[in-house]
């Protein structure tokens, strides 16, 4: 949902895009400090210190600003490529299981959630990555893309409510990874 947002959003993401550009710090630097981030609110989960909830979302916010910031210096300086693709899916699919490791040590949610949202996400990507296989894409298809989930994440958990934030993941990943299966299914030509 958030992706089909972009072209409204597009002359502020180009601008951020270059202001993180006009560092000379290369998209691949700013995909390692979005990783970065991501596992310190993951570790912050984890503890499960006072304030967790709290810290670790906003820590969660600032990871997924890396995330895009990345992807629109890469485009601003013309140095897309597949490495820096392949990087910025691993990290993604790394600190959205650590994530939700950090959640499970910290006793925030029942682990029987937990396991349901990292398969279920898991899978989302999956879909994704397999229909890209066969020239099917995806973004946008669905309502509970990464950024997504991990809104729902930061958000709710932030407001206090980390396990109902990860029973509405399990239920928007689900949801997505049906949409995205009859979506590749209709579109299949033998």
């Amino acid at each position: 949902m958030l992706n089909n947002l972009r072209d409204s959003l597009r002359p502020t993401l180009e601008k951020i895009g270059k202001g993180f550009a006009s560092t000379g710090l290369s998209a691949n630097f700013w995909t390692f400090v979005g990783l970065g981030f991501a596992l310190a609110s993951a570790i912050v989960y984890g503890m499960g210190v006072e304030f967790g909830l709290i810290i670790g979302g906003i820590l969660l916010l600032v990871s997924g600003f890396f995330d895009m910031v990345d992807g629109q210096v890469a485009r601003i300086t013309g140095k897309t490529s597949k490495k820096g693709e392949y990087l910025d899916s691993m990290f993604d699919k790394i600190s959205e299981v650590a994530i939700f490791l950090g959640i499970l040590i910290g006793g925030y949610a029942q682990p029987y959630l937990v396991l349901l949202a990292i398969t279920l996400s898991l899978l989302v990507s999956y879909a994704r990555a397999k229909s890209d296989i066969i020239n099917i894409k995806l973004q946008g298809i669905g309502i509970g893309e990464r950024a997504e989930r991990l809104l729902v994440i930061a958000i709710i958990g932030i407001i206090g409510f980390m396990e109902y934030a990860v029973l509405i993941v399990v239920i928007i990943a689900g949801i997505t990874l049906i949409q995205r299966m009859v979506f590749t299914g209709k579109n299949i030509k033998d």
